[in-house]
């Protein structure tokens, strides 16, 4: 089971994708697949596998985080000409775009929503979303708090509990380890828990926010996931109808074995007890194209060819697919070369000419598909169950199609969050009290876009409706929902010379040849890789589903449904 995060923040990438170079386009014996990738600082050329699984990262380093606070930013400001992001310390960020909450709801129409019945603000009041997260974080209500007082200090406290179904690790304090699980899983999971729960409160305030926090990691196959299983059983027990669940965790289908539909079929039919109560269960869709790992050699090679993973290829589970939203500024590539290729891990040799954006502009949303580290959004066709029923609207698949829906999930683009957990991990050093950090990633788009829904059941509720119930067949069968949605078609920014030729997919499932530089966003195919990705096509695609919500027109769509969706999962 692999976190599904990627992070700005953290130090000199060592934590982040678990393989080292390929240079010929094949699996090196520590597992990466790339065509040169020598530019490539998430293949980390360390040698070893690193400790956190599918994890993004990049450095907190002077020449990424100019200034830490507002003593430093006179001095920073004539460091460079270009500041991408300013983080709320006043501190200075150089390379990546980031985003406030506030900035988010503007951007998605979230600010538009009509006031509830009672003329309030929707904010998700007397709705419920349930993180499910391994080990959880030991400063999750302390930095949710601080996230609360910086951004939304006119609210009420938030509504926050963290659950150990399973009794606290205590994992409290440096990570000192380089396993999967233990102090080291805990530290990567304390990021993934705080993006979860403070993106999740950023668009649903009100809302009561519940962290189900439980050990140990999963790795890829099966063996957490019994746990994990179990918990969220009880919380669908005890929460009311229509609790929306985001997960940001999966595992490659394949990974699963020859007995991947018996085994799937178990944790399956926790989703149908949910659903069968008006309950929704969002999951990441994934990080790295169509390129997936395997659970060879801990989790360090990977598979020659597309592969899409679970439980977000549940038939009763939303996949949540990632889009780049370029908001106030537009991306202006003329190099398709990130880095000096020797000094990878610093940034100390960044290319402006690859990180250099137009301000004041807005470049729209584009899928998923960062090429200085090869990340994106996860996409394509499942193996393990065939197509519903309620998707077979937008044409005839070899099996489930993934993603259903897509939200903002960019590291250059990403959101904002506040951690004080495991500082030497998280921050700049341990003696750190705390820091601001950009994050992205397919699990910054679910929290999200499970709140979303949220405020869709808040809105019903307060109109003395049902919750809104199972929405993959809503949205495939609705067209006042699909038109709620804007459609990601492809983008070319910048100049950067189209030095690329490589073979896509269509949603019909033939082969088409497509000349790429780094701005040609276009599909989900990692840059540089030879295992092909899926084209983005309208108004359903591969790559990123039906497109990311327009908020208020969202919410809207399913407010005016008279009838509440509980079944019509079924695979037939």
């Amino acid at each position: 089971m692999k976190l599904r995060m990627a992070v700005a923040s953290l130090g000199l990438l060592g934590l982040g994708l678990m393989t080292t170079l390929g240079a010929s386009g094949a699996l090196s014996a520590s597992g990466a697949l790339s065509a040169s990738g020598a530019h490539n600082p998430a293949r980390a050329a360390s040698g070893t596998t690193l400790a956190t699984p599918a994890r993004v990262t990049v450095p907190h380093t002077p020449a990424i985080f100019l200034g830490r606070g507002a003593a430093t930013r006179a001095a920073t400001a004539t460091a460079t000409s270009t500041v991408d992001c300013t983080l709320p310390t006043g501190g200075q960020v150089k390379y990546f775009h980031c985003y406030t909450p506030q900035q988010i709801r503007a951007a998605y129409g979230v600010t538009k929503i009509a006031n509830l019945t009672t003329g309030n603000p929707d904010y998700g009041q007397g709705q419920t979303i349930v993180l499910v997260d391994s080990y959880g974080s030991p400063t999750a209500a302390a930095d949710l708090q601080h996230f609360h007082d910086t951004f939304f200090p006119k609210l009420p406290a938030p509504k926050f509990t963290q659950i150990f179904p399973l009794g606290d690790p205590q994992y409290h304090t440096a990570d000192n380890g380089s396993g999967l699980s233990g102090s080291t899983g805990a530290a990567g999971w304390s990021g993934e828990a705080t993006l979860d729960i403070e993106w999740a409160y950023a668009i649903a305030p009100e809302a009561t926010i519940v962290l189900l926090a439980v050990p140990p990691s999963e790795t890829e196959g099966v063996q957490g996931y019994p746990n994990l299983f179990k918990a969220i059983t009880h919380e669908i027990s005890v929460t009311p109808p229509g609790t929306v669940f985001s997960m940001s965790f999966s595992s490659t289908e394949q990974a699963f074995g020859g007995a991947a539909a018996l085994q799937t079929a178990r944790f399956d039919k926790v989703f149908q007890r949910g659903i069968a109560k008006h309950d929704n269960f969002f999951d990441a869709a994934g990080d790295t194209g169509t390129l997936n790992v395997g659970k060879q050699q801990r989790e360090s090679r990977y598979y020659q060819y597309p592969t899409v993973e679970w439980p977000a290829t549940s038939p009763y589970v939303v996949a949540v697919g990632g889009t780049q939203l370029q908001y106030g500024w537009t991306w202006d590539p003329s190099s398709d070369t990130p880095f000096t290729p020797t000094h990878t891990s610093t940034f100390t040799h960044a290319t402006p000419t690859y990180w250099h954006a137009l301000s004041g502009t807005t470049g729209g949303q584009a899928v998923w598909n960062e090429s200085w580290a090869d990340i994106g959004t996860n996409g394509g066709v499942s193996t393990i169950f065939p197509e519903p029923s309620w998707q077979k609207s937008v044409g005839t698949f070899a099996g489930r199609a993934v993603p259903d829906t897509s939200w903002n999930a960019a590291v250059n683009g990403g959101v904002l969050i506040w951690i004080s957990a495991y500082p030497a991990y998280n921050c700049f050093t341990a003696s750190s009290t705390g820091c601001w950090t950009i994050s992205g990633g397919t699990s910054a788009a679910t929290p999200q876009t499970a709140a979303l829904v949220a405020l869709a059941n808040a809105a019903r509720a307060h109109d003395t409706k049902s919750p809104v119930g199972f929405l993959d067949p809503i949205l495939y069968k609705t067209a006042s929902v699909q038109s709620a949605y804007t459609h990601i078609g492809p983008h070319d920014y910048g100049s950067a010379p189209k030095t690329q030729t490589v073979t896509d997919y269509t949603d019909t499932g033939t082969a088409t040849t497509v000349n790429k530089s780094v701005g040609t966003l276009v599909d989900n195919q990692m840059w540089q890789t030879t295992v092909p990705g899926y084209y983005e096509t309208t108004p359903y695609n591969l790559a990123t589903g039906w497109g990311a919500p327009k908020a208020a027109t969202f919410v809207k769509a399913l407010l005016a449904r008279t009838a509440t969706t509980s079944v019509g999962a079924t695979s037939t």
